[in-house]
């Protein structure tokens, strides 16, 4: 099925928000910043510097700045033009969980300034702790340390949604175009434990489900659009922790080897997981495994994340609304693609919990229920 740019929204009343919040990873803007930044990311797992060292090689080889920063820049302008276009009056207040603007700060801004109730854009697209819960808590964390902060609501997971799945049809295509007619798709997202995937969503197993019914809907569209069936599977990049523990596998590099092996003519590497070039886009995908593909003499391309693509970007701007009207108590459409229907507004107490404590052992500052509402770590290496 085609997957248009949503149409403008009939309603933009914000209430009852009088703000946006974009929140996200965060990352390093200069050398001196990569040690202090990957403390702050690893702070309480015991990782010793040596080995936060070695990983910061990887931004110190693109001048000791991560991409991500200057990415939020673009989506902030995106989204406040978009915003203007139909006349959706808030403002959009930026924070990060790991690196200036912190998270802390912007809440101290916005309390500042009077905000009472805010709606936050997360920008990671699937539910597991690392991309969903760990965001709530540390809002949880910041509120608690703010006076007066606002009120938070997440907006839904939204990697299902025609706006996101959208762009990487368009974008996979480009790929594809450089590529000999039945070259492979590698579906590319971040690793996590096993542990994690199996107890990520309200029901388990949510990350890879979420990942999987993704990838078959661009799959379908491009099949649809070329007549062509091609191998496809779904791969792992920037996977960290001890070696005993238990992560999603393939990872993309083993992959690439295999796919020669079997005499593939080429491969679209499409980063799914991934809502803009994070540093495991240029570094995992565009240096690593591109090696890798050149060593293998494996035609690769690499297909583009979202960015600012006015699919995206739109799609955001239409959530917002969405969750206002529904927070009014009306009854908005909730626009999503595949076999899994609209993410959940409000999460159960019990959904993506930490792996080393109980699942209701910390608050989370955003609403929790216990059934969903539904209609129908990121930048390290």
């Amino acid at each position: 099925m085609p997957h248009p740019v949503s149409p403008v929204p009939a309603r933009t009343d914000p209430t009852p928000y009088d703000a946006v919040l974009l929140l996200s990873f965060g990352g390093p803007e200069k050398p001196a910043d990569v040690l202090p930044f990957l403390q702050n990311v690893t702070r309480g797992r015991g990782i010793p510097d040596e080995r936060l060292k070695e990983v910061g090689e990887h931004y110190y080889g693109f001048g000791g700045k991560s991409p991500i920063n200057d990415q939020n820049r673009a989506l902030l302008a995106a989204l406040r033009e978009s915003f203007a276009e139909i006349g959706l009056d808030l403002p959009i207040y930026w924070g990060n969980r790991n690196w200036a603007p912190y998270l802390t700060d912007t809440l101290r801004e916005m309390a500042a300034d009077g905000i009472g109730r805010a709606v936050v854009i997360v920008t990671s697209a699937y539910p597991s702790y690392s991309g969903c819960r760990q965001y709530r808590e540390n809002l949880a964390d910041a509120t608690a340390a703010v006076e007066n902060a606002p009120v938070i609501d997440k907006l839904r997971h939204y990697a299902n949604h025609p706006g996101f799945v959208g762009s990487f049809v368009e974008s996979t295509m480009a790929a594809l175009s450089e590529l000999p007619e039945d070259a492979a798709i590698a579906y590319v997202t971040h690793s996590i434990p096993t542990a994690m995937n199996e107890t990520s969503g309200p029901d388990g197993n949510g990350y890879i489900t979420w990942h999987q019914d993704v990838a078959a809907e661009i799959t379908a569209e491009l099949e649809r659009r070329t007549g062509v069936t091609r191998r496809t599977d779904l791969v792992y990049c920037s996977r960290s922790g001890p070696p005993q523990v238990p992560w999603l596998e393939p990872d993309v590099n083993d992959h690439l080897e295999e796919l020669a092996a079997a005499g593939v003519p080429g491969v679209a590497v499409v980063p799914i997981g991934f809502v803009s070039d994070h540093m495991e886009v240029i570094y995992d995908l565009d240096t690593e495994a591109a090696a890798t593909a050149d060593k293998l003499h494996l035609p690769m391309a690499r297909a583009a994340t979202p960015g600012t693509d006015p699919r995206f970007v739109t799609m955001l701007r239409d959530l917002v609304v969405e969750r206002a009207q529904a927070e009014r108590g009306e009854q908005p459409e909730r626009p999503c693609v595949g076999k899994l229907g609209p993410g959940w507004d409000n999460c159960r107490p019990d959904c993506c919990p930490a792996l080393r404590r109980p699942a209701q052992g910390r608050p989370t500052q955003t609403p929790e229920t216990d059934q969903p509402t539904t209609a129908g770590p990121k930048d390290i290496a």
